[in-house]
């Protein structure tokens, strides 16, 4: 019987032993952060990932993630700078820093973060587009979009201990009643800006056609000049050449022969090659040495 006791005995003990040493070790894992609480307050935060120790019955654990988290937002109407309305759908990626912060402002509550990233990020993205134009949000790229907000919130978020990694955009568009409507519009201011460079273009191509055409005439008008005035020096110096020779009475002679052989040759026509003179040619009179 006392043995029975004993045993009894042992395996309570053994059973209190391992509860109380199960109760005093606290796991944290890499995707998350441990907060010991004593007392209703936080004793210390555990960020490492490990095993440590806490008081048993006295202290208790709450677990908060560590990495990143999504949060998709409800989609919402936003106005343009120029009062136009816009769909906007998108989402967001997040973690928290400072998990003490995080646990005193908002209760260690994921769903209350989310409920204010949900408030102050729809008042950053209402701003950025509010002071944006319509056209420019449609012809605009996400990337800029997102860093305007993300901006815009600024140190917002360290109050909760938040960090707001990113902002992407799933939708960012017109309201069906009146999408084809802004379209038509900016394809036909488009076509007005295109026309307008054509027409600049075109009235630009035509004054460099001007020009050059003055510039080409003008060149011609010189060169013609310039080759009546070489026609007219070469035919002045021809004249002296020959008044030159004819002064000469030595050379008169010869080249009145070759200039009557010239004459001969351009008289000669077709393939009759004969020439028949009188003796009182003066042709003849040249082969007669007279």
């Amino acid at each position: 019987m006392k043995k029975t006791i004993r045993n009894v005995a042992l395996t309570i003990i053994i059973f209190a032993v391992l509860i109380i040493g199960s109760s005093c070790i606290v796991v944290t894992n890499e995707n998350e952060y441990s907060l010991i609480r004593q007392f209703g307050g936080i004793d210390h935060v555990v960020s490492d990932a490990g095993v440590s120790l806490k008081i048993p019955f006295i202290q208790t654990v709450d677990k908060l993630p560590k990495q990143t988290l999504l949060y998709d937002l409800a989609s919402s109407d936003v106005i343009t700078s120029d009062k136009k309305t816009m769909i906007c759908d998108s989402y967001i990626l997040w973690h928290i820093t400072d998990p003490l912060k995080f646990a005193q402002t908002l209760n260690s509550s994921i769903t209350n973060a989310e409920s204010r990233l949900n408030t102050i990020v729809y008042n950053s993205t209402k701003n950025v587009i509010s002071s944006t134009t319509q056209d420019d949000v449609i012809s605009g790229r996400d990337g800029e979009l997102s860093e305007a907000i993300i901006a815009n919130i600024g140190s917002t978020l360290d109050q909760y201990g938040i960090e707001l990694l990113s902002f992407e955009t799933k939708q960012l568009d017109l309201p069906g009643d009146n999408k084809a409507a802004v379209y038509e519009r900016m394809i036909s201011e488009r076509d007005n800006i295109a026309a307008t460079y054509t027409a600049e273009g075109s009235s630009e191509a035509q004054i460099i056609r001007n020009t050059t055409d003055k510039e080409v005439t003008v060149t011609l008008s010189e060169a013609e000049k310039n080759a009546e005035i070489l026609i007219a020096e070469g035919e002045a110096e021809y004249m002296r050449i020959l008044s030159e020779a004819y002064a000469d009475e030595s050379k008169q002679d010869f080249y009145s022969f070759v200039r009557s052989l010239d004459a001969l040759k351009v008289s000669m026509q077709g393939n009759n090659k004969t020439v028949i003179l009188s003796p009182q040619s003066p042709i003849a009179q040249i082969f007669y040495g007279k």
